[in-house]
């Protein structure tokens, strides 16, 4: 047997939001969960909708719609929970990331993978690895540690311990 072919391969878990698809490495997501109760928390950042309980520990959730200016998710919509493992300037960090669903698994070349084009000052795309092409759109591959500012995991891990 050939292993040489899947030395190059990355293996990523695919969700929407809103009509885009992206993909976050299999290595970062502990688990996948159905639509449930969140609890409000007061005075949070927009994107943040609240905590659920996670395996007996408080999760902040992110709705990555908000986070990543794609539109407003209606709560009454069907959703998932993707929950991350995320790493940020040596610190950990578990989050709930608020997606309309999951596609797929997919494994990917790392040739595959394009660097994402430049599109301004403004725009930044460091939680960006790249982009693949799937069929007639593209597959937008989140770097997901690099989603949040120090600050802001700073901020979530504080908020998490004071609830």
């Amino acid at each position: 047997m050939d292993r040489s072919k899947n030395k190059h391969k990355k293996v990523f878990l695919s969700f929407r939001l809103g009509k885009e698809t992206f993909a976050v490495s299999v290595k970062k997501v502990l688990e996948v969960l159905q639509k449930q109760h969140i609890t409000e928390v007061p005075d949070v950042p927009s994107y943040i909708r609240g905590v659920i309980n996670f395996r007996g520990d408080i999760l902040p959730v992110c709705d990555a719609r908000l986070k990543f200016n794609i539109g407003v998710h209606n709560g009454d919509d069907k959703y998932v929970i993707i929950v991350l493992d995320l790493e940020n300037n040596n610190q950990r960090l578990r989050i709930g990331a608020i997606a309309d669903g999951v596609k797929d698994v997919i494994s990917i070349e790392e040739s595959d993978i394009k660097p994402v084009p430049e599109m301004g000052l403004k725009y930044n795309a460091d939680f960006l690895i790249g982009m693949i092409k799937s069929g007639d759109s593209f597959i937008m591959i989140l770097n997901v540690d690099k989603v949040f500012t120090s600050e802001e995991v700073d901020f979530l891990k504080n908020t998490s311990a004071e609830i």
